[in-house]
């Protein structure tokens, strides 16, 4: 009898946990159903728009310019803005409408999708070096998870910033150094990506043919360097070589690849490599030089604990066949930068996030020269310390202190910024 009893305990049990299980179920099912029609509802008050979601990315781009993946209308509109105030040690103060970026999405079926980003810079104001541009332009073509094309005007796949930098994402109020001088970011370039993920190996990756950077931009631009009295700009000579969306750019093809490991809960830790000519004049034949290769490369992760947060890179370039450029032709260049923070927002009982952070960056952007002068010029220390506020996930502002030396002149800058995503 007591056997018995066991039983048909048992498969009560079992008939319960069943019964549960298929109720958890539905339960999920209905929660889905609702938040689509939700979102359908909202798409459908607002023409079309879709909210942001500040936890997801799609290959590995910041959250506004994701929308359009996510989005279960066909169009989708986004963007995001930032402004500054800045109060240097040694000039006058200063504010900036720095950027104004709209995204326009749009799914023409479930494997073709157009994504884009047009950047309004410093008020757009030309006579003042504000200027209108397209940041990026592409279509997707969803094949699969491990394998999908991208063809068009595209966000160079190369450290943390370029592709995620929306202000959000980042701590400072301006972007790390390192990644404007050494990784130009935005970098931007026509070209074909082919990328993916292998769940299997926890890997995503990048690769494909950009146009390639034109270096010796600083030789033929005839911009005069007043400390030189030369025509080009020596520390920029990466920044200068980006051929973006312009019109009529020559086309000389590099390869990119990048590959992350995303396994370890919190952390995502990659490397990305570019190899290209360093010359692209080919509408100019005087100027064009032969026989110049680049190479760059970085290291890159980041990772979050909690309140804990880092994130960092080092990268390096070297240019074989600078000779050819000029005598004082910068030939390497090099740097690296760590940012560490803790949001404060548990210690002081507020549901804000609120993260202080410390930023440390150490770069030459002309590291080597062809004939070994000026290279101790540009060699950069930057230490910075600032908090962030969160009053949404979508709105941050920001304040820090940078404590600045370029060889041997020191300058201190305290900024105050805001910045959205929508």
């Amino acid at each position: 009898m007591k056997k018995m009893t066991s039983v048909l305990s048992m498969a009560a049990v079992l008939a319960l946990g069943a019964q549960a299980a298929t109720l958890e179920e539905r339960v999920k099912a209905l929660e889905s159903q609702n938040a689509t029609l939700t979102e359908e509802v909202l798409a459908t008050q607002t023409g079309g728009f879709t909210l942001v979601d500040t936890e997801k990315s799609y290959n590995g781009m910041g959250p506004a310019a994701s929308k359009v993946y996510f989005s279960k209308n066909p169009l989708s509109i986004g963007g995001y803005g930032e402004m500054y105030y800045a109060n240097p040690d040694n000039g006058d103060d200063f504010a900036d409408v720095y950027r104004f970026i709209t995204y326009f999405g749009y799914k023409f079926n479930d494997w073709i999708v157009l994504n884009t980003e047009i950047e309004f810079e410093h008020g757009a104001n030309a006579e003042d070096g504000g200027k209108v541009v397209v940041e990026f332009l592409y279509l997707d073509f969803l094949l699969s998870k491990e394998a999908n094309l991208r063809l068009g005007n595209v966000l160079v796949p190369m450290g943390l910033v370029n592709i995620r930098h929306e202000p959000t994402l980042f701590n400072t109020v301006q972007r790390p150094e390192v990644e404007t001088y050494l990784l130009p970011s935005t970098w931007n370039e026509n070209g074909a990506l082919v990328y993916g993920r292998f769940d299997t190996a926890n890997i995503e990756y990048t690769a494909g043919v950009i146009n390639t950077l034109n270096l010796n931009s600083g030789f033929t631009a005839r911009k005069l360097d007043p400390d030189t009295n030369k025509y080009f700009n020596q520390s920029q000579w990466i920044r200068e070589g980006r051929q973006g969306s312009h019109s009529k750019a020559p086309f000389d093809p590099a390869f990119v690849a990048r590959a992350d490991y995303t396994g370890i809960n919190g952390l995502m830790a990659g490397a990305s490599f570019y190899y290209g000519g360093g010359s692209n004049l080919k509408n100019d034949p005087i100027n064009d030089v032969s026989g110049l290769d680049t190479t760059i490369f970085d290291i890159h992760a980041r990772y979050e604990n909690g309140p804990f947060s880092a994130y960092g890179l080092y990268t390096q370039t070297q240019l074989d066949g600078a000779e050819k450029l000029a005598p004082e032709a910068a030939q390497s260049a090099s740097g690296y930068y760590g940012n560490v923070a803790y949001d404060l927002s548990g210690l002081v009982g507020i549901e804000y996030k609120m993260p202080i952070f410390a930023q440390y960056e150490n770069y030459n952007p002309v590291e080597d020269t062809v004939d070994g002068l000026n290279e101790d010029k540009y060699q950069t220390d930057i230490v910075t310390i600032g908090l962030n506020f969160f009053p949404a996930d979508q709105v941050v502002l920001k304040t820090d202190y940078a404590m600045k030396e370029v060889g041997n002149n020191e300058y201190n800058t305290f900024s105050f910024g805001l910045g959205f995503i929508f």
